[in-house]
């Protein structure tokens, strides 16, 4: 039986029920994900179910129990945008869902960084690549918003890139390319000619266990773990960079809060220079970018 009695048929009813069901697992922001739920199965925004609201809308049967279905699913901290199948980056809507890591909120001031840089850049077509894209959330940013860039989006998993080809395919130009590759070592064509370069690698210790279930139950373990401290990946990427970049060019590295001080001194072994770090709105060092 569903757990919706009749007069959840009431837009504001299923709105009440499914937040006090949300809240009750410990789901953060339920009523936003209430509201984005009740979208997804209604065909609108979340501003088009608030404004329903004010309006008395009523739902018909079979929508209420197609919430009803997913909001049990959400209840077990399947993440939203695997139910709803999509992702706002910036000003992108990315199509996600298991085998792809979902973009968070912090990528998209790590991806400002990349993008106020790339513009800076005097060529007239500046080269940019984005190392393990994932979703191709950062290498679709970078192409859709500095459009006469040329870049280049890298992802290793067989199950990763699916998503972000389809995502590369609906919302990229011609000026991204995607590469089915390891970043150890994809792209030695454009050894010593890119201008900049970006990473959102794996970088929790193996032994760390993230907060969120979304995190760890669903997101894939290639794109989360980064060895016993985290920073496997960022040395491969350090050196891989070191011969992308043209002399001046710029790495941008997303790392963990407490990781900036052994990044730098990782980049700093390496030979990079200008090693700077950048905090996130919660004032948590998020991101570092060095010199080449």
């Amino acid at each position: 039986m569903s757990s919706f009695d009749p007069p959840a048929r009431s837009l504001r009813h299923l709105r009440e029920e499914t937040v006090a069901r949300l809240a009750a697992a410990g789901v953060p922001d339920p009523e936003v994900d209430a509201e984005l739920l009740l979208g997804h199965v209604m065909g609108l925004s979340r501003g088009g179910v608030q404004a329903k609201l004010v309006v008395g809308a009523e739902v018909p049967d079979a929508e209420v129990a197609t919430l009803d279905g997913l909001v049990a699913r959400r209840v077990r901290r399947e993440p939203l945008q695997h139910l709803t199948g999509r992702a706002a980056f910036r000003s992108l809507e990315l199509r996600v869902g298991p085998g792809v890591f979902v973009p968070r909120p912090e990528t998209e001031q790590v991806t400002e960084l990349a993008v106020e840089a790339l513009r800076a850049v005097a060529a007239p077509e500046p080269v940019a690549v984005d190392l393990g894209s994932g979703s191709g959330a950062i290498a679709i940013a970078l192409a859709t918003e500095v459009p006469h860039a040329r870049v280049y989006a890298v992802e290793k998993s067989d199950d990763a890139i699916d998503w972000t080809r389809r995502n590369v395919e609906e919302l990229a130009g011609s000026n991204l390319t995607l590469v089915h590759g390891d970043l150890a070592d994809a792209l030695p064509e454009l050894d010593g000619g890119v201008d900049l370069v970006i990473s959102n690698p794996p970088y929790v210790p193996d032994e760390a266990v993230p907060r969120d279930p979304e995190v760890w139950l669903h997101d894939p373990a290639m794109a989360l773990y980064g060895g016993a401290d985290g920073l496997d990946v960022v040395r491969v990427l350090s050196q891989r960079a070191l011969r992308l970049l043209r002399p001046g060019g710029l790495l941008v590295i997303e790392h963990g809060e407490l990781q900036a001080a052994p990044i730098a001194a990782l980049l700093a072994g390496d030979g990079w220079r200008g090693i700077s770090h950048h905090r996130d709105l919660t004032a948590r060092d998020r991101a570092t970018t060095a010199l080449r």
